[in-house]
């Protein structure tokens, strides 16, 4: 037989011992000195810096909101926020893979379907940032620019769009792209499923938009999001691999979500 110490059985029977004379002893039932055997747990002393420290972290954490959101929301419901790349909010600066741009953009899955939509529009549509071109995507925006939060470029102050060439299609005209361009633009949003919107579509297009059509909260948001990431770790998926969209199939997948 090893010793280990205390065994079960005795420490269930030593646990009882004190439980009962704890029980005695506030019955007035144990002698005085068995009681005196079993100390009482000392009192706790008021602990007022501790009420203070809460009360500074509420007010942190109050002006920590009231720097960051809004309570206001986008077109397409998702919350305006103020600032970009701070602990606590959900606007981000991120690199777009394979075009050497960087745009800010909501964390999550509206950054994956976004960037998605960018990379495969740099590869397959127009090359963006060639020769060191200015602007050549921009994202989010501070929500005191949006002059109309019913239009769809107010998504922008959500970090839930994003515009191509900002000084290239201007809001109001069309004919920005030839057929083939759209065709292409057409198979991109498909692999969305739809939940990406381009401006070209709307009642006043804004060609250079490409937009979350749908609310937060929508149950295809992670389906589609986790999809695409999926891509992006597979040889021959994902932005990137040029496919020809001119093909029956991709041409009615593109129909179909349009």
């Amino acid at each position: 037989m090893t010793h280990t110490g205390i065994t079960r059985r005795r420490t269930l029977v030593a646990t009882a011992g004190v439980t009962a004379a704890v029980s005695l002893a506030s019955a007035g039932l144990l002698a005085p000195s068995a009681a005196a055997a079993t100390p009482a747990a000392p009192a706790v002393p008021p602990q007022p810096a501790g009420n203070d420290a809460l009360k500074e972290a509420l007010r942190r954490a109050r002006e920590r909101n009231r720097r960051i959101f809004t309570g206001r929301p986008s077109a397409n419901g998702w919350e305006m926020q103020k600032v970009v790349d701070v602990d606590g909010g959900d606007m981000a600066t991120r690199s777009v893979p394979g075009t050497g741009l960087r745009v800010a953009v909501r964390t999550g899955a509206p950054e994956t379907l976004l960037l998605h939509v960018v990379r495969r529009f740099h590869y397959e549509v127009d090359a963006l940032g060639r020769d060191g071109e200015p602007d050549a995507l921009s994202g989010w925006v501070p929500p005191a620019t949006v002059r109309d939060g019913r239009l769809p470029e107010s998504n922008l102050a959500s970090g839930t769009a994003v515009v191509i060439r900002p000084g290239s299609y201007p809001p109001g005209v069309r004919g920005g792209f030839t057929a083939g361009q759209q065709l292409v633009i057409r198979d991109i949003l498909a692999d969305t499923e739809g939940l990406v919107r381009w401006g070209g579509d709307d009642r006043r297009a804004y060609e250079g938009l490409f937009h979350l059509a749908v609310r937060p909260g929508e149950a295809r948001l992670e389906r589609v999001a986790d999809r695409l990431r999926a891509w992006d770790e597979a040889p021959g998926l994902g932005a990137g691999v040029v496919p020809d969209v001119t093909e029956p199939a991709r041409r009615r997948r593109a129909a179909f979500f349009h």
